[in-house]
This record gives structure tokens, sequence and C-alpha cells, in this order.
């Protein structure tokens, strides 16, 4: 119990610079786009580039965080780890830079971006730079900083909002009004770019906020061990990469099955509901942040694996508990997007429900990272990207994006039971997944209920959203103490 609450607040800690400001970006910037771009199909450029920037983060990285972890937690010097991270990462980022401006018309014209090649140019460099400084946020992990590491994060959403608010809708007003120099630095019609140059130079401000931690670096690469490091890591690439096919590959197809004309729009729309449903990966982020330094502290013990099953067991009820508010109040989350947007509402409890399975997965994952067996991250991610990309290859021509919505589920749980059947050999934990079956049934059953029933009035919709609430925790403290395991000290 002690180590759960230890976890907990860790993760707590961590959502300050996860959840929080992330929520922060949703519940301003996600409200504030779909309003502003009264055409879908702008909101769907933003959508559709961001669903890139997702794939080219992981290669980009290429499981160096995680790599990092690993070695650091074997050497005796962590320090030199650190440096040949950073190094090799840095390096590589620079080299993608490089190359995506010196090909920058046909890496744009087959993106379908011709005519803006000008946008390619910055997220080439944002995901550069986010690459980069996911290495010193990793060592921030790692040494348990996880203040410092929210402080840092909250600064780059603040400045990131910021930078939107004004150049997409003070900007336009200055403009209308001026007569002089600012009319030569800014362009009103060059809107959807300056979404991009905001979130550049955010980035590019964490940055100049990790360079403290850049600067103590000794600059030591040891080639063996980046070798070695490589060696661990690139399973994770693939394994990365074909999670980020499940994640962000709708948003990219569903453009070009659906047709140049109207498959922004579409885009657009879909990503909009989308956000909403994806605020249970930003929990499932902030429970990741804390808990893989977590498991691998943790590896060593001889109970380390019970510790584990545990942790499972309250991660998924805690995760139902944000299920249930995200869908029985979507009343109310319905407002962080536009109106012209709300249509694709309906996809929020098949996307929240596919991360909570996303996140059952991350939990599991561990079997493999702490014995040194990447490969089947590769194995199990293949078959998870391979069924997502089947199902929007041949569904979504005829269901649109609801074939996209249901892929996720498809994929996750295919994803979770390949790792269930590879570990049962390789790092048997019992975890009890079958006792865990009635929160599940209850939580579905609790939401198809909610929208069955027609409210006359959003308060009284509310008032019995909330007994459902409490009823499910009641059920979850009856059966497994909840209550009690997170917020009574052992005598």
């Amino acid at each position: 119990m002690k180590e759960v609450r230890t976890l907990a607040k860790q993760t707590i800690i961590y959502g300050f610079g996860t959840i929080v400001p992330r929520f922060f970006n949703y519940a301003v910037l996600t409200p504030f786009y779909t309003r502003i771009f009264t055409d879908s199909s702008d909101y769907g450029v933003v959508t559709e580039l961001y669903a890139w920037m997702v794939l080219l983060l992981v290669v980009l990285t290429y499981g160096m965080e995680t790599g990092f972890f690993r070695f650091a937690q074997k050497s005796d010097n962590p320090d030199k780890v650190y440096s040949t991270t950073f190094i090799s990462v840095i390096t590589t980022s620079l080299l993608f830079v490089i190359l995506v401006n010196l090909f920058i018309r046909p890496v744009a014209s087959v993106m379908n971006y011709s005519n803006n090649p000008e946008y390619i140019r910055m997220f080439a460099g944002i995901v550069a730079i986010d690459a980069v400084t996911a290495i010193p946020f990793a060592k921030l992990r790692r040494d348990n900083r996880p203040v410092l590491f929210s402080a840092i994060k909250i600064i780059n959403v603040i400045v990131s909002i910021g930078l939107v608010i004004f150049l997409l809708k003070i900007a336009p007003g200055i403009y209308e009004k001026s007569t002089g120099w600012f009319r030569e630095v800014y362009n009103p019609d060059h809107m959807v770019g300056y979404v991009f140059m905001a979130n550049l130079i955010s980035s590019g401000v964490t940055m100049l906020l990790l360079i403290p931690f850049i600067a103590r670096i000794s600059f030591v690469f040891d080639m063996n061990l980046w070798k070695s490091m490589i060696l661990y890591s690139f399973p994770l690439l693939l394994a990365g990469l074909s999670g980020s096919i499940n994640d962000a590959i709708d948003k990219i197809m569903l453009r070009r099955l659906i047709g140049e004309e109207d498959g922004l729009a579409t885009v657009g729309v879909y990503g909009a509901a989308y956000k909403i449903g994806v605020l249970m990966a930003l929990f499932i982020q902030m429970f990741r942040f804390a808990a893989e330094p977590f498991f691998f502290e943790r590896s060593k013990q001889e109970n380390a694996r019970e510790t584990y099953a545990f942790i499972m067991k309250y991660f998924v009820i805690i995760m139902l508990v944000i299920f249930l508010g995200i869908n029985l109040y979507i009343s109310v989350f319905q407002y962080i997007v536009g109106a012209n947007y709300r249509e694709a509402l309906v996809v929020v409890p098949i996307i929240s429900m596919a991360y909570l399975l996303y996140g059952i997965y991350i939990n599991h994952s561990i079997w493999y990272k702490l014995n040194d067996l990447t490969i089947y991250a590769v194995y199990i991610t293949v078959i998870g990207a391979s069924i997502t990309v089947l199902i929007n290859l041949l569904l979504v021509p005829v269901f649109g994006y609801m074939a996209s919505a249901w892929a996720h589920i498809a994929s996750y749980s295919a994803m979770l039971l390949a790792s269930f059947i590879f570990a049962e050999k390789k790092y048997k934990i019992n975890y009890g997944i079958k006792e865990l079956i009635p929160y599940f049934v209850l939580a579905v059953l609790m939401v198809i209920l909610a929208q069955l029933i027609n409210y006359e009035y959003l308060a009284i919709e509310l008032a019995v959203n909330t007994v459902f609430i409490i009823l499910f925790i009641t059920f979850a403290q009856f059966r497994d103490r909840l209550l009690t395991i997170f917020f009574l000290k052992d005598k």
C-alpha cells in the first residue's frame, strides 16, 4: 500500500506537467481552434500534421528514453549513459532538420502540402526540438524531480497558448488598424501557419529552460555503450512506431481514403471529438511518466511481481472512474469543441475505452522491458498496427470515421492479448484480470444507460450521472477498498 501511495503521489505531481497543462491546452486551444477555424478543413490541417508529428517523434527518439532508464539503472556511471544518449539524439535530430530543409519540396509534395512548404519546415523544427528535450526530461524523471519537470512543461503550454491567442485573435485586429511595420511582418491569411509558429517558439523556450541541465553534461560519448543501447532500444523504436501508427494513422488515412475535397474537413471534425476521448490518454501518460522509473527501481525487490499486480488493479479501477467522468459528463465536455464539430462526439466512449485498454497494455508491458526482451514489443505493436491499418483501409470508405474509432478498440485489445500470451512463459505475473471484469461491465452499462435516457434539464442529467459515479466508487470501496488504499494510512 505504501508503494502504491508513493507512485500515486508522483503520478499526481507529474500530472501538473502533463495532465494540467495539456488539459488546459485542450480547454483553451481546442475550443479556440474549433471556433476560430469555422472551416473544419483548416483544423483538419492542424490535426493531420500533429498526427505526423506523433509518428516522427517516435522515430527521432528511437526508444532512447527507455534505453536511458534501463542502462542508467545497470551502470556505475549513469552520467555517461545520459551524455551518450543526449549526443546520439541531438545528432540525429539535427541531421533530420537538415535533410528536410534540403529536400523540402519533395517532402512537402509527398505530404500533400506543396502549396505550404513552410508548414513542413516549422513542423520539422518542432519535432527535432521535442526529440532533443525528451532526454533531459527523462533525466529529471529518473532523478525524481517531478516538480521541476512539471514547471517546465507548464511554462511550455503557457507560452504556446499565449502566442496562439495573440497571433490568431489579437494580431488580426492590430493588422486592420496598423499602417506601418506590423503589416509587413504579419499576414492574416497565414492563420494555420501561426499555429505551428507558436508551437515552434514554445518548444524553443523549453529548450532554453533545459540548457542548465544540458550544460552539466560531460559530453562523453561511449561507442560501445551506444551500440548496446541501440540494440536494446531499436526494437522499442519499431514498437513505438507501430504504436504511434495505432494512435495517429487514422487522421492521415482518413484524408486520403475519403478524398481531398472532403477528407480534411472530416479529419477536422473527427480530430476535434477525438480530443475529448483522448483525455484518457493524458492520464495514462501522467501515470507512465511516474511508473516507468518506479517499476525499474522496484524490479530488484523480492515482491516486485506482487507490487506490479497490485498497481494494475487500482490503475484499472481509477481509469474506469475517469472513463465514467468523461462520458457521463459529455454534455459539459462537448463545449470543448465548437458546435460545427460536435457531430462526431459519438466516438468519445469508443476512443476513451480504447485508451483504457492501451493503458493496461502499458502497465503490463514492463515484463519485456525488465528482461531485455524488447523484440516482443515489436511483435505486439506490429500486430496492433496491422489491425489498425487494415480496418481503416477496408471500412473507412463504408463507415467513415466510426471505423477509425473502432479500429482503436480492436488494435489495443489484440496488443493486450498478445502481451499476456507472450509474458506467460517469459515473465508471468498473476494480475487477476478476471476479477476486474465486473468493473468493466458496470462502467460500460452505466455509460450506455446514461446515453439512452433523455433528460429535460442538464442539471438533472449531471446529478443522476454523478450518482452513477458515486455508486461505482462505492462498489470499488466495498469490493477492493479503493478509498481505504489511497486515503487511510496503515496502522
